[in-house]
């Protein structure tokens, strides 16, 4: 893997954070894919047995920053942490997820825990791998209570339909069975 100017990643790293606080505040995350190459990857894991995986920035756009962002319009995922390693080209940036819905003591719904995402750069400003992490177990925690207290938005009860009907999702595979390796 080539080394980065260290300046080069860190002006990365600042482009992305503006630019997903920006599209955040659209409550679209599709602009976002401006910034992987073409042949960018861009996974996660969502269980043992599960895997997610896009490949190809289209792919990227409209199922992992598209349909899989369905419903999360309001919620934000504040950076915590932002690691870089010049060496690797590679970063980890360490955030939170965060409804707009608050409960009835006017705290938020908040994921427990932090997730994360670690990107590989590709160079011209642009990531050439990602791949989220984040506590699966908290997550569904907080659906279920979010569920519970009616407080999901349309469209997310709506998103939760469609991954509840047993229906093949888009970029979602068996483990083993992605068109690219998750790890």
């Amino acid at each position: 893997m080539p080394a980065y100017p260290r300046e080069e990643l860190e002006r990365m790293v600042q482009h992305w954070l503006d630019e997903n606080e920006r599209c955040e505040g659209l409550g679209d995350w599709k602009p976002l894919a401006q910034l992987y190459t073409e042949d960018a990857t861009y996974g996660w894991n969502t269980g043992p047995n599960e895997d997610f995986m896009t490949v190809g920035r289209d792919e990227i756009r409209d199922i992992a920053l598209g349909v899989e962002m369905e419903g999360l319009r309001g919620w934000s995922y504040p950076y915590q942490r932002v690691l870089i390693d010049d060496v690797k080209g590679e970063v980890i940036g360490l955030w939170k997820q965060i409804a707009d819905a608050k409960r009835p003591d006017g705290s938020p719904y908040q994921v427990a825990g932090i997730g994360g995402s670690w990107f590989r750069y590709g160079g011209n400003m642009r990531w050439s791998w990602q791949r989220d992490f984040f506590d699966f177990g908290n997550a569904a925690h907080l659906f279920l209570e979010m569920i519970k207290a009616d407080a999901l938005s349309p469209g997310m009860k709506q998103r939760m339909e469609v991954a509840a009907s047993g229906l093949p999702q888009p970029g979602h595979y068996r483990k083993g069975t992605a068109p690219v390796e998750l790890w």
